[in-house]
């Protein structure tokens, strides 16, 4: 299956939404930092349960550019595309 932007976006909502404690108005816009109130760590854990749920890894240079849900999606989209 070809993943999509959009595709990804709805999984990593999907899958931040079983955190009781991520907010429920949560979209691919939404600023992983600022609206979800994750620290480094968080971000850390969290990409990790992505990247094992998708099979891919984003190096941590290309981590520093993410703000967004949409931003990881395109990331790993791009990532999945070059593999």
């Amino acid at each position: 299956m070809s993943e999509t932007v959009a595709s990804v976006s709805a999984l990593i909502v999907k899958t931040l939404l079983a955190n009781p404690k991520v907010p429920r108005d949560i979209n691919g816009s939404s600023k992983i930092v600022e609206d979800l109130a994750f620290d480094s760590l968080a971000v850390m854990n969290f990409v990790m349960e992505i990247e094992d749920t998708l099979d891919v890894s984003v190096p941590l240079d290309r981590l520093a550019d993410i703000r967004t849900i949409d931003d990881l999606a395109a990331c790993i989209v791009s990532l999945k595309q070059a593999s």
